[in-house]
């Protein structure tokens, strides 16, 4: 089992959600207007000298075929984005128990 993190602007939620859709993936926790700052990225901090927020979304996975089908979306999406710094980023770990 793996859990994954999906990092991402939040302006590109509606295209996340789709994606997740198209793929059958209706399961995840979700925090909206995330704070951060990424390595080498630009601050999202809400505020003038760092405008914007980021989504995360929390998705468990049984299914490892599942999470590399949504690993291609993701890099598919991130063809269209222009910025280094706005594209959506997978976070990966292991998943050792759901209770």
């Amino acid at each position: 089992m793996k859990l994954t993190f999906l990092a991402y602007r939040e302006i590109l939620d509606d295209r996340v959600s789709k994606s997740l859709d198209e793929l059958g993936i209706d399961y995840y926790t979700e925090w909206e207007e995330v704070k951060g700052k990424g390595h080498k990225t630009d601050a999202h901090l809400g505020n003038r000298p760092f405008p914007g927020y980021n989504n995360v979304r929390m998705i468990a996975f049984n299914d490892e075929e599942l999470l590399e089908k949504l690993i291609v979306k993701i890099n598919e999406l991130n063809t269209i984005v222009e910025k280094e710094d706005d594209k959506i980023r997978l976070f990966q770990v292991p998943l050792e128990r759901i209770v």
